[in-house]
């Protein structure tokens, strides 16, 4: 009888499952180490990212960018004026501050106003209509500003930003104001409770005994929200315009941070008095320019078109 010798064993096989479990081994180590360094790369990422959202946030809580409210009232039938406006602050460019100017009067009551006026509206989107009966001295400045936060605290929505704009100047369209000029003088003042203008009557120039002449006044939004909300203007609105306004201000006790501005008035040709006098270079607005002739000894004062391009296409000595 012959007895079966036992078979060799399968060397092969199992020092292929050895390898087999070393290899699984040593991938499940590099997995793990892969593991560590992203998780250490994702919370480095996340704390970069955290301190760029810092960074973020520190500068948006900067002093945000002024924003003015230049308002000209002005009358409907006055296309040629508002076209020449818009020459004179359209090739101005103010730095540090966004400058929006607009053109107020009340409502149209000619045909010819209707498609005119639309038609600038539709090309210039510059120009806010009242809802009053035109007028100078019976509540149109009141209606104006009274209007304001009906206009723009309701209609920029949710991500405008909050004043719609720090300051509001009301001018006339016989005032040439020079926008850096302005923006300049308005940056270390507050930007609430403000009354700020070239103070009446001239021998004075005490702005808290008297007010600002209505040739170019400008005020924090805080008391054109105030003056939407308060009976005091309601209660008091015929009169001088600029005068008015000074009541009130008087009366609601508001205005308490008051400067007097380098506003002229230009009564060329005429000899220079206390309220009139030449031009000066640090001056900030010119009123009383009725004719084109101010305007332009006004506009040549201040070498307004210097910087014209050289062009080809034009020559201009």
């Amino acid at each position: 009888m012959m007895v079966k010798s036992p078979k060799p064993k399968n060397r092969g096989g199992s020092l292929f499952l050895f390898y087999c479990f070393i290899f699984i081994f040593f991938l499940c180590v590099i997995a793990s180490i892969n593991e560590v360094r992203f998780d250490t790369l994702l919370r480095f990422g996340k704390c970069a990212l955290s301190n760029n959202t810092l960074a973020t946030t520190s500068s948006i809580s900067e002093e945000p960018e002024m924003r003015i409210l230049i308002a000209v009232l002005t009358l409907p039938d006055q296309y040629l004026r508002r076209h020449f406006l818009r020459l004179i602050y359209g090739s101005q460019k103010p730095e540090g501050a966004k400058v929006d100017v607009k053109f107020v009067f009340c409502n149209l009551t000619k045909e010819d106003q209707k498609v005119l006026v639309a038609l600038e509206i539709m090309r210039y989107d510059d120009i806010i209509i009242l809802n009053c009966t035109e007028n100078m001295n019976k509540g149109k400045t009141s209606t104006f500003f009274s209007t304001l936060p009906e206009i723009f605290n309701e209609t920029n929505g949710n991500n405008a930003p909050y004043p719609p704009y720090h300051y509001v100047m009301k001018a006339d369209d016989d005032t040439f104001v020079r926008l850096n000029a302005l923006v300049e003088s308005l940056k270390p003042l507050p930007r609430e409770d403000l009354y700020y203008g070239f103070v009446i009557p001239c021998g004075s120039m005490d702005p808290f005994k008297n007010y600002m002449s209505g040739m170019g006044f400008v005020v924090s939004w805080d008391i054109v929200e105030w003056i939407h909300g308060s009976d005091i203007p309601k209660k008091h609105v015929e009169g001088p315009e600029d005068k008015v306004f000074g009541d009130w201000m008087r009366l609601g006790r508001r205005g308490k941070n008051r400067y007097n501005a380098k506003w002229s008035m230009y009564n060329y040709p005429d000899p220079p008095s206390v309220c009139s006098h030449e031009l000066v270079p640090n001056t900030i607005a010119v009123h009383l320019l009725k004719n084109q002739e101010k305007w332009i000894r006004t506009l040549n004062f201040f070498n307004f078109t210097r910087d014209l391009n050289p062009s080809k296409m034009y020559h201009i000595s």
